[in-house]
């Protein structure tokens, strides 16, 4: 099954992300990634000779789009191209906070970018439309980790 794009928002969720240093490499296919407030830790699995990944944040367990840990992710091992300049003024934003403060995307939006230059937000909306544009392109399908263990095969003793 593939993954359906992500909103706007996420992409530039990602780019916090990675500027932050929330994004721990355990391995070149497994990370996890910590959210803004430091409250959750989302764990990722990518699977390149599989085109596929898997994460467990929201977005991408009931909403069925690939979510910012996992866009994340992608950039750090440079899958996915990362904007290191946009990374920094997006850094710091309490992402939590604000989706639950406010209920539209767009808002959030427009909370973080409002007193930002008007080439800083052509730069983000440029940046954010190709990287949608590549990550459509790619195709990744939704992989979901084995559970089988050494038990299943041999019984419990």
């Amino acid at each position: 099954m593939k993954w359906a794009l992500p909103p706007r928002i996420k992409v530039m969720e990602a780019l916090g992300a990675v500027a932050s240093d929330r994004v721990h490499t355990i391995s070149g296919e497994e990370a996890e990634v910590a959210s803004s407030d430091g409250q959750r830790l989302y764990k990722v699995i990518w699977k390149p000779t599989r085109n596929a990944i898997f994460s467990d944040d929201n977005g991408s367990i009931h909403r069925g789009y690939l979510g910012y840990p996992a866009l994340a992710f992608l950039m750090v091992l440079g899958v996915l191209p990362y904007d290191a300049h946009l990374g920094q003024k997006l850094m710091e934003v309490p992402w939590k906070r604000l989706n639950d403060m406010y209920p539209a995307y767009a808002t959030v939006i427009y909370e973080v970018t409002r007193t930002w230059s008007q080439q800083d937000r052509d730069r983000l909306d440029k940046f954010v439309s190709w990287l949608l544009d590549m990550l459509g392109s790619m195709n990744l399908t939704k992989w979901e980790p084995q559970t089988t263990t050494l038990e299943d095969f041999v019984g419990k003793e």
